[in-house]
């Protein structure tokens, strides 16, 4: 898989950017080291001020590249989950059984992310971190329905369909598929927010994984009979 992955360009909506960022050491240089700013300071305190001083560029020259930080965490949140589209199907397609093939899937979604060296501007390590803790802010906007008529949320909806699909194929009676594909995704980006903030409410820990958890609530969920 590593190998296959080295050949990979994670495609993003060509409407988030300006400029492809991939295309230039510059470009590349935006995406590095804001991964890094805006983990350590938080999406709100983070600026394309305060980057063109970290990169020793002007902040017009971040510009060219994306129309405002908001575009950026579109394009770093898109990335990711392009990433982990890459990263399930790979692990998955010569999966025959459909309940191994979906235990592999929670798995891939809830895993400790380890560094990737094919995409060596990129700390995949971080960046999962900012998904986690700033994902959401992405979305909960008053633009999103105009976003997302757009094709900026493509690839997290593809993720969703892919589990939903994996859903379907254990349970094709089950009537709510896509509604627990995007509880599962949802819930292992909580759940690990949880584990790190706020350990009283949730069951996840150093003894328990969140794979663990989530595995046993879809498993229950799909083999658990509905008396309507």
């Amino acid at each position: 898989m590593e190998h296959l992955l080295r050949s990979v360009k994670i495609v993003i909506n060509d409407k988030i950017f300006v400029k492809d960022p991939e295309s230039s050491d510059l470009g590349k240089r935006i995406i590095k080291h804001s991964i890094i700013m805006i983990n350590e300071m938080g999406f709100e305190s983070f600026t394309f001020k305060k980057l063109g001083r970290e990169i020793g560029s002007n902040e017009s020259s971040i510009y060219r590249y994306f129309e405002n930080k908001h575009k950026l965490l579109l394009y770093l949140t898109s990335w990711y989950w392009g990433w982990m589209e890459y990263h399930l199907v790979f692990a998955t397609h010569s999966i025959q059984d459909p309940k191994e093939k979906l235990q592999k899937g929670i798995k891939i979604l809830t895993s400790e992310v380890k560094i990737d060296s094919s995409f060596s501007h990129i700390n995949e390590v971080v960046l999962n971190e900012i998904v986690i803790n700033e994902y959401s802010k992405s979305y909960l906007t008053k633009e999103v329905d105009q976003e997302n008529k757009e094709g900026y949320f493509t690839v997290y909806k593809r993720m969703v369909g892919r589990i939903g699909e994996m859903i379907k194929d254990v349970n094709d009676s089950y009537k709510f598929p896509s509604s627990l594909a995007s509880t599962l995704l949802e819930s292992a980006l909580h759940q690990h927010f949880l584990k790190d903030h706020f350990s009283t409410l949730t069951d996840c820990n150093d003894k328990v994984t969140i794979a663990e958890y989530l595995t046993h609530l879809v498993f229950n969920t799909l083999n658990r009979p509905i008396n309507e």
